[in-house]
């Protein structure tokens, strides 16, 4: 069975190493396609909710095949997300052909597109407007200030602040939540002279032009592979929002290459460089 050739395909939220996450389907579906570039925006392994060591072979499977990808010609970035556990510094770091970073810039199409996680929003008492119009300084701030803040919530065992554990707790009022995170994107974007923001982080996927007199922005959010499994494929020159429970054809790709090649295969074979 042929694989879907695409240009870019942009995964988030699967929390890996949980008892929610579909990773028996996630595997299907990255069995299914060939993305020249796979970008992994955040909170694919999820660190916060290490409390009992769980992590099946499903799980594995799921890594192991972003790695067989990677060692095969897809360029992977793995953008940190709040549940992953990373020391970036301040530079991009590279595992072979997978870049880790704290936010990626492309232009498709003479669109200028920004990716990143979004949970930069997630410490609700700053004026991300005034951030905002700071450009990489701003963005930078935030993400040292949300960094910071979550620590010491830590140190003092509350509870992280986060959009999408408030999406999900608000039942009814959810929509206002998502209203106020897309809304905090666009403006960031916009601000920014972005034409295009990509973001995972509320798991509610999204594809939506917002219009405004400064400018217009195309707002996409990848959603989730722990309630709603999809994902955005770009491809034709268009975005296109992928879900799972309309795919007909992902649940029947056997992927051989897992069976061929091992994880520590696959580790060793990369080298790891700073950029």
């Amino acid at each position: 069975m042929r694989k879907r050739k695409l240009d870019i395909c942009v995964i988030s939220d699967a929390h890996l190493g949980t008892y929610g996450c579909y990773a028996d389907e996630l595997l299907a579906y990255l069995s299914s396609i060939e993305p020249s570039i796979l970008i992994l925006n955040g909170d694919m392994i999820d660190v916060w909710n290490f409390q009992t060591p769980y992590f099946p072979s499903s799980h594995l499977n799921v890594v192991e095949k972003i790695l067989s990808m990677a060692s095969n010609g897809t360029k992977v970035y793995y953008i940190k997300g709040n549940h992953d556990h990373m020391t970036l510094g301040t530079t991009a770091k590279d595992l072979g052909a997978i870049t880790f970073c704290k936010k990626l810039v492309l232009n498709l199409n003479g669109k200028k597109t920004w990716f990143f996680h979004g949970d930069i929003f997630d410490v609700p008492f700053l004026s991300v407007k005034w951030f905002s119009k700071l450009g990489d300084i701003g963005f930078a701030i935030l993400l040292g200030v949300n960094t910071a803040v979550n620590s010491y919530l830590k140190s003092r065992k509350k509870e992280k602040f986060s959009f999408s554990k408030k999406i999900k707790e608000s039942g009814p009022n959810s929509e206002v939540y998502i209203s106020d995170f897309e809304n905090k994107v666009v403006d960031l974007a916009r601000d920014n002279n972005f034409d295009c923001v990509v973001c995972g982080h509320v798991h509610y996927p999204k594809k939506r032009l917002i219009e405004s007199v400064k400018g217009n922005v195309l707002y996409l959010n990848s959603g989730d592979w722990v309630t709603h499994m999809t994902a955005l494929e770009y491809s034709f020159k268009r975005w296109k929002l992928y879900r799972y429970q309309n795919d007909k054809l992902s649940p029947f790709f056997a992927d051989a290459t897992l069976k061929a090649t091992s994880l520590n295969d696959l580790m060793t074979s990369m080298a790891v460089k700073e950029r």
